[in-house]
């Protein structure tokens, strides 16, 4: 597949993913205040970065791999099934496609009355954080783990369900379900990040303390992919296909 094809394809899925996903924590989440019942809370933000992964896999995913996560991107690379050429041009149209979601996004969000952004408040803008901007109000410490081990699990789980092995075509269903498993039990920790690309998208627009905690939202969930990767490609070493030119 031509390499312009692809670095479309991970722009589009993750401008999909941050704006099905971010989208549906800002606009629905707490939609006409607390207690409403029309706002879908925790549990529909969660699955809603799962449906995100899960459409835009079937979507893209024969394209580029669907990966739109830079980390997803550096754990595919560790495990052996991603060429290192690629991964630079990956990341930057995922960065790329996130932070054009999270614009379009604050174009939708401030046509609603009474909009604003405070930086100084936990989740603003979907944006992931902690200490005082953790939703849970949870340490650094617990938020770096939170991240490293889910965002290992999660690259066990998409190299486990793309295996060669692995019942054919069910992988988009087994990865947006583990997101929606991720963001279930960390969206109180950390607001959920595990993509990089997610957390860049919405803390270039909120600025301060976002900003300034971005972070360890690049390096827990790079780290947690590396071990993910590393670990199911040993796991998995006589029988996964191992891509060259690493």
């Amino acid at each position: 597949m031509n390499l312009g094809k692809k670095l479309t394809a991970e722009f589009l899925g993750t401008f999909w993913l941050v704006l099905g996903g971010c989208g549906s924590a800002v606009l629905a989440a707490n939609f006409g205040g607390d207690g409403n019942p029309l706002g879908i809370g925790f549990v529909g933000v969660s699955l809603a970065f799962g449906l995100t992964v899960l459409t835009g896999a079937y979507a893209f995913g024969h394209i580029s791999g669907g990966h739109f996560n830079p980390a997803v991107s550096l754990g595919l690379w560790a495990g052996g099934r991603f060429p290192a050429r690629e991964l630079l041009p990956y990341i930057v149209a995922q960065v790329l496609g996130g932070i054009a979601a999270g614009f379009i996004l604050l174009q939708i969000a401030k046509g609603g009355g009474g909009f604003s952004i405070d930086p100084t408040a936990a989740g603003a803008f979907a944006t992931n954080g902690y200490d005082a901007l953790s939703p849970g109000g949870y340490t650094v410490a617990s938020a770096f783990l939170c991240e490293v081990v889910l965002t290992a699990f999660f690259l066990i789980v998409i190299m486990g369900s793309t295996h060669k092995n692995a019942p054919t075509g069910f992988a988009p269903i087994a990865i947006g379900l583990a997101l929606t498993l991720i963001h279930l039990i960390s969206i109180p920790v950390t607001n959920t990040s595990v993509n990089p690309a997610r957390s860049t998208a919405v803390a270039v627009f909120v600025g301060n303390g976002a900003l300034s905690q971005l972070w360890l939202f690049w390096l827990a969930p790079i780290l947690g992919a590396l071990i993910g990767g590393m670990l199911y490609g040993w796991l998995g070493r006589n029988e996964a296909d191992i891509v060259g030119n690493r």
